[in-house]
């Protein structure tokens, strides 16, 4: 066997990506960052804390500060629905983060080749805090880079 077919054999190596959806748009977050999803639950307010993060939870005792992607973007503000979710993301430095997401769709395997990086000449309010296009199907998934969403320089 030729070392091109064995190259063609050889499977790409696939990421894991949850797709939610901010208003009319799909996201995804790394699999690998996410550490549980929750249903939307009352969110306490921490004084003169940055706009964008909501407040805190308490999550099995343990107190875990939640922001609006929303706001971080400058888009319009959160409206809480029956699908609205919270994703606690599982940060090195921070430790655990959780942002409000408008419904969770499902989760979708994209390799190298699905996911087109050329998103810098964009006008889009989002274009810092995505790292590529991934292409599933016929629709299109802004891919979220974490460490620009949440960075650790405006933590609350």
């Amino acid at each position: 066997m030729s070392e091109a077919n064995l190259l063609d054999t050889v499977e790409e190596e696939k990421k894991q990506y949850i797709v939610v959806t901010i208003g009319s748009e799909q996201y995804g977050l790394d699999i690998a960052f996410v550490d549980n999803i929750v249903r939307m639950q009352k969110i306490t307010r921490v004084p003169k804390s940055l706009p964008h993060y909501r407040g805190v939870i308490n999550l099995r005792g343990e107190v875990v500060p939640v922001m609006s992607i929303r706001r971080k973007m400058g888009l319009e503000d959160d409206v809480f629905t029956k699908a609205s979710r919270i994703i606690i993301l599982k940060l090195e430095e921070q430790g655990n983060v959780g942002i409000v997401v408008d419904e969770v769709k499902e989760v979708v395997s994209l390799g190298q080749d699905d996911i087109d990086q050329n998103t810098r000449n964009t006008n889009r309010e989002d274009a810092n805090f995505i790292n590529g296009i991934g292409k599933n199907g016929d629709s299109l998934i802004s891919i979220f880079d974490i460490n620009k969403v949440v960075d650790e320089s405006d933590y609350i």
